[in-house]
């Protein structure tokens, strides 16, 4: 079987970012041949599955003190277990979502949250049209009852689902509020403190990249 070498306690905040990137594609596959039964899996099968080298595989579970066994693999359970304490522990992260509009509910009804450990336990809007209402199972308060229901619901992560003119207040408030773990879906750009976790997630940006890809492949059929 693999080797079982635990990683120091402070593996998590030393590794690069491009493998802490790739780790949570780990987590996917992982979980998934988990439910399918599976208990081994090789770098070039995991690699695979993650859309990478099977050497890019080694040297990100070699981070995390994970060696496989020559001929046998990794010990598929023993990897869940590992990647998923240093993504975020054993324990779930709540979420609270800033904003009840479309891309709000459609966020808060996305079961991948919850179970990849982080379940939707607020949403907060400043539409008094939406406020009240239920979600997913989740009530929409006011936002500005957010410092209120980040203690209430223990919040860790907030994310922002907000037009863009609003993205900045939503994120202020959020960090107003004792969140420092910020995913922004918002078209824009938004700053916060050195002590809070910022990603940003612009699905507009990704379709022109893709855009522009498929316009370059257009161009060399043309041209071919």
């Amino acid at each position: 079987m693999a080797a079982r070498n635990d990683p120091p306690a402070d593996t998590a905040g030393s590794l690069p970012e491009a493998t802490v990137v790739r780790l949570p594609v780990y987590f996917r596959g992982l979980v998934e041949l988990a439910e399918d039964g599976t208990t081994t899996v090789s770098s070039q099968q995991l690699a695979e599955l993650a859309g990478v080298n099977a050497a890019k595989v080694r040297k990100d579970l070699s981070y995390l003190g994970s060696y496989g066994t020559r001929g046998v693999g990794y010990d598929v359970g023993f990897l869940v277990q590992q990647i998923g304490r240093i993504l975020g522990g054993s324990e779930p992260a709540p979420v609270v979502i800033v904003g009840a509009g479309n891309l709000g509910k459609a966020l808060s009804r996305y079961d991948g949250f919850g179970a990849s450990g982080f379940p939707v336990a607020a949403i907060v809007d400043a539409d008094p049209v939406v406020v009240g209402r239920r979600i997913a199972g989740v009530t929409v308060r006011h936002v500005d009852e957010l410092p209120k229901v980040v203690k209430e619901s223990c919040c860790l992560v907030g994310i922002v689902a907000t037009p863009a003119a609003a993205a900045q207040s939503a994120v202020d408030r959020l960090v107003a509020a004792g969140v420092r773990s910020i995913l922004n879906f918002a078209p824009t750009l938004v700053t916060v403190p050195d002590d809070v976790g910022l990603r940003k997630v612009d699905l507009a940006t990704e379709l022109h990249i893709l855009g522009y890809y498929e316009h370059r492949r257009g161009a060399t059929r043309a041209t071919g």
